[in-house]
């Protein structure tokens, strides 16, 4: 499907806003250097608006810090459509809420996506299915880990969750979702068998449900039950997240966890015992620079306006 008129001129004059601060991007983002091993992405989520003014200015910005990191690939943590997610892979919101918003050269590298649970009340199946279509969204299973280089000695294993069913277990809700759920313990079990396994030196979560937050969903009880135990257990070093529409840094013992859930509508978010960093009403993203010994996040704001900055160690 082409955009409409209305939206090929919003998507141009959020470029041209765009354009006016990209200068900002070099100064502001450090990259890891590929040459020597590094790997840049980015990581977002709560995104597909059918072009929303906050999708767009996000996807402008998103291209921008794309080309100055030279990323690799693109995380989606869920939510990738609203408010009932697609009803096959031919919807027209593949075109509307992701197609014709995400153009920006720099973002057409592979797409890492996981489920959330407005994508539960379409065909996840389909999700799935679309990855089959085109090259750029990755999506092989309803939960997968992948792999990827940063050096010579150094892996990095990305163990990508569905968490809806455990949000579902834990508020122990009767709804048409349920339908041909997975079991949560049965994830559960898979995911410590495949962190057990594990070679790589790094280890992250993408999920769509948090740990802990500060934003308007609050806590996943079941996750904090059941997953972080197993994080602490193997040396997982990240979890990144969305559900919550806001950008948060929390640490739980030694695992940060990080919520890029701005990806387009956005709530007030507050503070917690486990915040570092949170910033709610404002549309953003993150970009993450991973080399050998060490984590680099930036989260940005749909201006191109760095908001916050940290760094993880891997070994704590």
């Amino acid at each position: 499907m082409k955009q409409s008129r209305r939206q090929f001129v919003r998507t141009l004059f959020v470029a041209t806003q765009a354009a006016a601060v990209g200068a900002i991007f070099p100064r502001q983002l450090f990259a890891a250097d590929a040459q020597a091993g590094g790997l840049n992405f980015l990581v977002f989520g709560d995104w597909g608006r059918e072009g929303q003014k906050e999708q767009l200015d996000v996807a402008a910005q998103m291209g921008l810090a794309a080309k100055a990191i030279s990323a690799k690939f693109v995380i989606s943590v869920g939510d990738n459509f609203y408010e009932h997610g697609v009803k096959s892979a031919d919807d027209p919101q593949w075109q509307t809420s992701f197609e014709n918003i995400y153009t920006a050269p720099a973002l057409q590298i592979p797409w890492h996506v996981v489920l959330g649970n407005h994508d539960y009340h379409g065909d996840v199946e389909a999700q799935i299915a679309y990855a089959k279509l085109n090259k750029r969204w990755t999506m092989p299973a309803r939960y997968y880990t992948r792999t990827e280089k940063i050096d010579a000695q150094t892996t990095v294993e990305f163990f990508c969750l569905d968490t809806t069913p455990m949000k579902v277990s834990d508020d122990k809700v009767v709804s048409a979702i349920l339908k041909n759920m997975p079991a949560p313990a049965a994830q559960v079990a898979w995911l410590e068998q495949a962190l057990a396994a594990s070679k790589a030196q790094w280890k992250i979560i993408v999920a769509h449900h948090p740990v802990y937050s500060g934003g308007e969903h609050g806590d996943t009880d079941y996750i904090i039950k059941n997953i972080l135990p197993l994080l602490e257990k193997y040396g997982v070093q990240a979890y990144f997240n969305g559900h919550d529409h806001d950008l948060q840094h929390l640490q739980a013992g030694k695992v940060n966890l990080f919520c890029s859930g701005a990806g387009s509508k956005v709530r007030v978010s507050k503070s917690t015992e486990h915040t570092k960093f949170v910033k709610g009403s404002t549309p953003g993203f993150v970009t993450v620079a991973l080399s050998a010994e060490k984590l680099d996040v930036r989260m940005l704001d749909a201006l191109g306006q760095l908001l916050y900055t940290t760094s993880v160690p891997r070994h704590a």
